[in-house]
């Protein structure tokens, strides 16, 4: 896969992970969807690094979207427990 399958699948990992973990996000649409872009980079490395699993080889297979989708929604949970309150009214 290129680097273009990879920003594919990280904007569709990132809308997933949304889906998944509804609520209000800190950085919004454009905030969610980077960082499923991210999260894809990272759930792919880990996926390749660690579990001997690379996902390198077809864009549809299943160890690469639960990677990706994995990625995201760690990046996501972060991200809320870090920034979380940054957009709250006072």
């Amino acid at each position: 896969m290129g680097i273009i399958s990879w920003i594919i699948l990280g904007l569709l990992a990132g809308a997933i992970a949304k889906i998944l973990l509804p609520g209000r996000d800190p950085g919004g649409l454009i905030g969610t969807t980077l960082i499923g872009i991210a999260g894809a980079f990272i759930g792919g490395w880990i996926s390749a690094r660690w579990l001997d699993r690379p996902v390198t080889k077809d864009f549809y297979d299943g160890a690469t979207w639960v990677s990706a989708i994995g990625g995201a929604l760690v990046l996501l949970i972060l991200y809320r427990i870090f920034f979380g309150n940054s957009r709250e009214r006072r």
